[in-house]
Formats: structure tokens, C-alpha cells, sequence
């Protein structure tokens, strides 16, 4: 029997995973940001540099300390986790949405991909710039500032969820929009506001009870409080509570961007 005619039309001839087209689909998505690292890597760390000199100055000298910390170290895992999940975020989302208005969505829905496989392509891509952006970030705090992680590993997971959970989220996102302004009001009103009322510059113990539940709701408080628990050795709600939540909540929006590449909603018409 020829070679032709041992594979009939559609049959995958690569195995149950398509090693090459996942790796290629994870290179492109790593490229696209390496390739423009100033508003990519070094825009951010400017961006959290900022934060952390105008909360010092504007507010540090007459904040006295925060959970036994000093208010300065206690928002800077904070700005840490914001800054990484808005990457993660912008870069999946970006990705598909330019694709979509370039029309050149079809070239990464034309090659042998499952719907896995394309989710884990972006998620890669999103993983490893907030990755690098964490690292930029805490060799900033650590020279600057003295602030070392304690707890590197837990630090890295909650990192590492973080990027994962806000790139499936921008996966959903960039599915979702047509258009820029589309993305923008997703960006400004959901990302942001979840990311700024998490508990980044206060403790959430200071808040109401009413206004405390509501942030115990907001799956990117674990991930901070995670991050300043790595940081800084403390924290408002238990790590292990945090991961198990923000691990709940990764695998949920993952899997919500899985079934969207598998059905081709919002992406073949």
C-alpha cells in the first residue's frame, strides 16, 4: 500500500500531539513580544518603577507599617503580580485580536492544531513574558530596594498562575472582540478594575466586610496575596487556600478558551 493511501483526508499523520506545529505556534507568540522588548519588558519595569516612587513619595513617609512591613515592600509584590497579569493578558489578547482585524486569523487555524494545542501555543507565549517580566521586576526590588523574595518557589508558582490564568483570560477576550474598542473596554472595565481592587496597595483587612467578601471572590487576590506572601513572608488569607483557588480558576478559563479554538466561535466566520 503507497504512503497516500494508507492516510485518508483529515487523518492526523503526527501522532496524537503536533509537537512542531505547538512549538512553532509557541515560538511566534514568544517572538512577537522579544522582538519589540522595549514596550514589552522594559515599559513594564519603567511602569512599576513609577508606581513605587509615587506611592512612596505621595503617601510612604506618613503610612506607617503594613502587616509588619513597611508600606513601600508591601505594595511592591502588588505592583509585581499587576504588572505580569497585564502582560499575560495584553499579549494573548493582542495576538488574536490583530490577527482577526489583519484577516490572518486563518493562518493559525489552517494547520493541523487541536484546540488544546492552540491554548497552550498563546498560553506559552503569555507564561513566558510575564515570567521574564516577574524576573525584571524583582532583580529591580531586590537592587533598589533591598526586597528579596523569601519564599522564591511559592513567589514563582503564584507568578506562573498568575500569567496562565490572565492569558486565558485574553485568550477569551481576543475570541470575543472584533474590534480595538472591543478589547479597550475589556481591558478597562474588567481587567483593570479586578487588578487594582485586589488588595495591590492595601491590605484587605482594612476593608468593610461587605466590600472583604466581594475581594475573597476576585480569583486575582489570591494571586497578589499569593506573590506578597513570597515576597515578603506574610499575607492576608492562607497560600495553600490561594494556589487551590487560583488553580480552580486558571483550569476553568482555560478551559473555557479550549472549547472556543475547538468550535471556532467568533473565529471562522
Amino acid at each position: 500500500m503507497s504512503e497516500t493511501a494508507r492516510y485518508s483526508q483529515g487523518t492526523r499523520r503526527f501522532g496524537k500531539v503536533n509537537w512542531l506545529g505547538l512549538y512553532t505556534l509557541a515560538q511566534r507568540e514568544a517572538l512577537r513580544f522579544l522582538n519589540v522588548w522595549t514596550q514589552t519588558l522594559l515599559a513594564p519595569l519603567v511602569t512599576a518603577g513609577l508606581f513605587m516612587v509615587i506611592f512612596s513619595i505621595a503617601i510612604g513617609p506618613r503610612r506607617g507599617d503594613v502587616m509588619g512591613v513597611p508600606f513601600t515592600h508591601f505594595i511592591a509584590p502588588g505592583i509585581l503580580m499587576m504588572t505580569v497579569i497585564q502582560n499575560a493578558f495584553a499579549n494573548c489578547s493582542s495576538s488574536i485580536v490583530i490577527s482577526k482585524v489583519q484577516g490572518n486569523i486563518v493562518d493559525t487555524l489552517m494547520p493541523p492544531l487541536s484546540g488544546a494545542e492552540m491554548v497552550l501555543g498563546y498560553l506559552a507565549g503569555g507564561v513566558m513574558r510575564g515570567a521574564i517580566v516577574a524576573v525584571v521586576i524583582s532583580l529591580g526590588f531586590g537592587l533598589t530596594l533591598g526586597l528579596w523574595p523569601q519564599h522564591p518557589l511559592i513567589m514563582a508558582g503564584f507568578v506562573i498562575l498568575g500569567a496562565a490564568f490572565l492569558s486565558g483570560l485574553g485568550m477569551v477576550a481576543g475570541v470575543f472582540a472584533d474590534k480595538f474598542d472591543q478589547m479597550a473596554a475589556i481591558t478597562n472595565f474588567i481587567v483593570t478594575p479586578l487588578a487594582f481592587l485586589s488588595g495591590t496597595f492595601y491590605s484587605v483587612s482594612a476593608l468593610p466586610p461587605v466590600l472583604r467578601e466581594i475581594t475573597h471572590v476576585n480569583p486575582i487576590f489570591y494571586l497578589i496575596d499569593g506573590a506578597r506572601y513570597g515576597m515578603i513572608g506574610t499575607s492576608d488569607s492562607s497560600p495553600a487556600l490561594g494556589f487551590a483557588v487560583a488553580f480552580a480558576a486558571t483550569a476553568a478559563i482555560l478551559t473555557v478558551a479550549w472549547l472556543m479554538f475547538r468550535s471556532g466561535y467568533r473565529l471562522k466566520n
